[in-house]
């Protein structure tokens, strides 16, 4: 079993538009095919290096702790 890339999902997609007038149904095979697509494809990706903190703590100083503003 292979994953879905954006090129099959694309040929899939494009041959379910031209048999339906340029139509693709929502949550059809093709539909179904580009999200499994761009999800293997996100999941391939690495982490960018400023993205969620790893030690679970907050990120940032003072972050969830801050006063009320004055008014």
């Amino acid at each position: 079993m292979k994953n879905m890339t954006q090129s099959a999902a694309a040929r899939i997609q494009s041959a379910e538009a031209k048999a339906n007038n340029g139509l693709v149904e929502q949550g059809s095979f093709a539909a179904r095919a580009q999200r499994a697509a761009a999800n293997n494809q996100q999941s391939s990706r690495p982490a960018p290096p400023n993205g969620p903190s790893k030690t679970g703590e907050v990120s940032g100083k003072g972050r969830g702790n801050n006063p009320p503003k004055s008014k």
